[in-house]
């Protein structure tokens, strides 16, 4: 069983000021997680809205869930009592409905517009073309309850670093394009999610203010 206390402490004395570490917890017990919580671990991100309703409520309250995976429409009601961040909003449709679900229950939540650049076509997302023009609709913004803070994209699985760096730049100058735009008067529009084990250095060399960190703190999935 891996030292996750440690684990946790090498990578935020690695990270630099600015930027959060997300501990994906997926498919790791409630035991562990919270042995990360009492090393002072406060974020955590779950890609599976079956598994994730029931560890929240075993946890302590004052976590940040992220909901990082793939999120289906018929999932949203279920996550929106819990989650504090839904980093995987892929479409305007998603977008409203989170809209509609927080209203429904009088809370608001953070998202993060999810930027397709993978080569992968599998990973789901905006394009950046598409996000470009929601935003120029006007379909970015106006949502009460919800507070759009940033992107969140995933690279492409390689070996191939200098591909994963064109990525992020991408990532990076998208939300430059966006902030300086539709996003211009927001005080919330400053996160940029990416990077996970094999290339958060990258990422933060491109601007990430979170990175999403699974198997480098607690091993091999567990179930």
């Amino acid at each position: 069983m891996p030292n996750i206390k440690a684990r946790i402490e090498d990578f935020n004395k690695q990270l630099p000021s600015g930027t959060r570490l997300v501990a994906v917890s997926k498919f790791h017990p409630v035991e562990e997680l919270q042995e990360a919580y009492d090393a002072g671990q406060r974020r955590f991100g779950e890609s599976r809205a079956q598994e994730f309703v029931v560890k929240a409520p075993q946890l302590p309250q004052d976590i940040c869930w992220h909901f990082i995976g793939h999120l289906q429409k018929n999932k949203v009601r279920a996550i929106m009592p819990y989650v504090n961040v839904i980093e995987s909003v892929h479409s305007i449709e998603l977008l409203r409905l989170i809209e509609k679900e927080a209203a429904r229950i009088d809370r608001n939540v953070d998202v993060l517009l999810q930027l397709h650049v993978a080569q992968e076509e599998t990973k789901s997302g905006f394009s950046v073309e598409e996000l470009l023009q929601a935003a120029d609709e006007g379909l970015l913004t106006g949502y009460p309850h919800v507070r759009v803070c940033g992107l969140m994209a995933m690279a492409s699985l390689t070996d191939d670093m200098d591909q994963v760096a064109r990525e992020f730049d991408t990532v990076r100058r998208t939300y430059l394009t966006l902030k300086d735009g539709c996003f211009d008067e927001s005080e919330d529009f400053n996160e940029l999610s990416m990077g996970m084990s094999d290339d958060w250095q990258v990422a933060i060399k491109y601007g990430a203010t979170l990175v999403r960190i699974g198997t480098a703190i607690f091993g091999p999935r567990q179930y």
